[in-house]
């Protein structure tokens, strides 16, 4: 396992659209492995897979919920979403920098595990925050798009507001 190097803004790996995984096999389990590594690391909630310049659609999420631990999802795709909140959104790739971001408050996602199988999760709240964006990660959208306002927390971080 290793912690990878998180690609930042402006870098247009992060606009790109992240390709369906196909294999499920050693190298895949490493991407994920290292992928929960760095966002550890980093004291982040999720990774998607081209945070870290890999344009596959993986993404790990981790909000901290000991009952929920570590999901790793593979082809992940939002099959349901209803009900709205509105909440601070920040993100590894954008430091320094956060947003109020509308979502939906109840999500249904599909995907795989490491080796392939179907699974669905359903969520609320903060990981149904979470999932929809990494899911925005695959599909090259950042959450300062979508953001009704974005601001700067390196200011609050120094002391100021």
């Amino acid at each position: 396992m290793a912690i990878r190097m998180i690609v930042k803004v402006p870098d247009p790996v992060l606009r790109e659209v992240a390709k369906e995984v196909t294999k499920f096999n050693a190298n895949l389990h490493k991407l994920l492995d290292d992928m929960a590594d760095t966002m550890y690391d980093a004291e982040g909630v999720g990774l998607a897979a081209p945070q870290i310049g890999i344009l596959k659609r993986v993404i790990v999420v981790d909000v901290g919920d000991e009952e929920t631990g570590l999901i790793e999802m593979v082809n992940p795709e939002i099959i349901e979403a209803d009900g709205e909140q509105l909440g601070p959104e920040g993100c590894l790739s954008i430091p320094n920098l956060n947003g109020d971001v509308r979502r939906a408050d109840r999500v249904k996602v599909r995907g795989q595990d490491r080796h392939g199988n179907p699974f669905v999760v359903e969520a609320t709240g903060f990981l149904a925050r979470a999932f929809q964006h990494e899911v925005d990660h695959l599909n090259g959208i950042l959450f300062t798009d979508i953001a009704e306002r974005v601001y700067d927390i390196s200011e609050r971080d120094k002391g100021g507001e």
